[in-house]
C-alpha cells in the first residue's frame, strides 16, 4: 500500500480496520515536516505488503483531526493499533526510530 494522504473520512475508515497505522501530522510550511516527508515515504515503500497503513494528515487541511488527537506541535507521528494510540513521537526523527516502533508492534 502506498503512502496515503488522509482526510477525516479516510482516516476514520483506516482506523476502523484495526490495522497497525503510522500517521504523520504535518504542514507544508513546517521545515522539520518537509525533512521528515521522505522518511515517511520510504517507510511506506519498505512496509508495503505488510499489515501496516502509513499516511499523512495535513493539519492545515484537517484541523479537526489534529485537534481530536491533541497534536500541538508538528511533525507529530502517532502509531495506532486496533483504533487506539500506542505511541507518539514529536519532532523529526531518524527512520530507524519509526522502523523499530513498527517492527515492535507488527
Amino acid at each position: 500500500m502506498a503512502l496515503l494522504h488522509f482526510n477525516e473520512e479516510g482516516f476514520d475508515k483506516a482506523l476502523a480496520t484495526g490495522s497497525l497505522m503510522l500517521v504523520d501530522f504535518w504542514a507544508t510550511w513546517c521545515g522539520p515536516c518537509q525533512r521528515l516527508g521522505p522518511v515517511i515515504e520510504q517507510l511506506a515503500e519498505e512496509y508495503e505488503g505488510q499489515n501496516v497503513i502509513i499516511g499523512k494528515v495535513d493539519v492545515d487541511e484537517e484541523p479537526s483531526l489534529a485537534q481530536r488527537f491533541g497534536v500541538m506541535n508538528i511533525p507529530t507521528v502517532i502509531l495506532f493499533k486496533n483504533g487506539q494510540e500506542l505511541e507518539r513521537k514529536v519532532g523529526a526523527m531518524p527512520i530507524d526510530e519509526y522502523a523499530q516502533t513498527l517492527d515492535e508492534n507488527l
